[in-house]
């Protein structure tokens, strides 16, 4: 388990279970500071957290840092208007799919009106009808395809249009997502919580064409990478978070353990 530390308003981590028992121990950190982990709904004293760690009185040489002021220290909300998400609150499988299945819904009216004006709607009807009118004339059946096909293919190319800018122009805006992803609460973020440029949602929506290919395995992956992460996650370089991007704090970073920024020494 990774354990985040809540500090003077900034957070820390995460860090190992195993590290923060230790520090407990030796008086590096503080009961009071407070945690969080993934599956918590809200942050909580250490001591309330390890409390077997926390009754343990520090050595002598190492005293215990003075408590930061609780009003200060983030608090993680789940769908609350002040919510301050964690960096490794991930959006789950079955939510992402909601989301995708809204904005499917969204693009349903323009790509009907696309393709009715290209013809292609009306061009399978004619398929279909010329397909049963042939019986067993292939040379009709071919003829008949050969015409939906010509009307298929500009209809494809400006949906494919559409739904790219459609992605990218949501994902790298302030919204940080769709409008179904709007609707969820979740958003699009770099591997450090920022938001993304263009270019990086353009190459996350194509890099969709590659978890489709492989029998939409690198959609599946969402359901159990340790970051949530689809196949075309990971070639963006990109997460999916819970919360609004309006409702999460600018604030909000990730610090390395190593750094000084990040170390809880008295």
């Amino acid at each position: 388990m990774e354990v985040w530390i809540g500090r003077d308003g900034e957070r820390h981590g995460p860090y190992k279970e195993v590290d923060i028992r230790q520090w407990l121990r030796s008086g590096q950190i503080s009961p009071d500071d407070l945690g969080w982990y993934e599956g918590m709904t809200d942050w909580a004293p250490l001591s309330s957290l390890f409390p077997e760690e926390s009754q343990v009185e520090p050595p002598a040489f190492s005293p215990a840092p003075p408590a930061p002021p609780y009003a200060a220290a983030p608090a993680t909300s789940y769908g609350g208007s002040s919510a301050v998400a964690a960096l490794d609150d991930y959006a789950g499988f079955w939510k992402r799919l909601a989301a995708y299945i809204l904005d499917a819904l969204v693009l349903w009216i323009p790509n009907t009106i696309l393709s009715n004006m290209l013809g292609a709607s009306k061009a399978a009807e004619a398929y279909v009808q010329a397909k049963l009118a042939a019986g067993d004339d292939p040379h009709l059946v071919l003829q008949a395809l050969d015409t939906y096909m010509n009307a298929l293919w500009p209809a494809l190319i400006a949906q494919t249009i559409l739904a790219w800018l459609y992605f990218g122009l949501c994902e790298s805006s302030a919204w940080q997502g769709t409008l179904g992803k709007l609707a969820l609460g979740i958003r699009v973020t770099d591997m450090d919580g920022n938001r993304i440029s263009f270019m990086r949602a353009t190459g996350r929506y194509f890099g969709k064409i590659v978890s489709a290919l492989i029998f939409c395995f690198g959609f599946l992956m969402i359901a159990w990478t340790q970051r949530k992460q689809g196949l075309h996650d990971m070639l963006a370089k990109t997460l999916v978070l819970n919360g609004r991007a309006r409702d999460v704090a600018t604030t909000t970073r990730r610090t390395d353990p190593g750094t000084s920024d990040s170390s809880f020494n008295a």
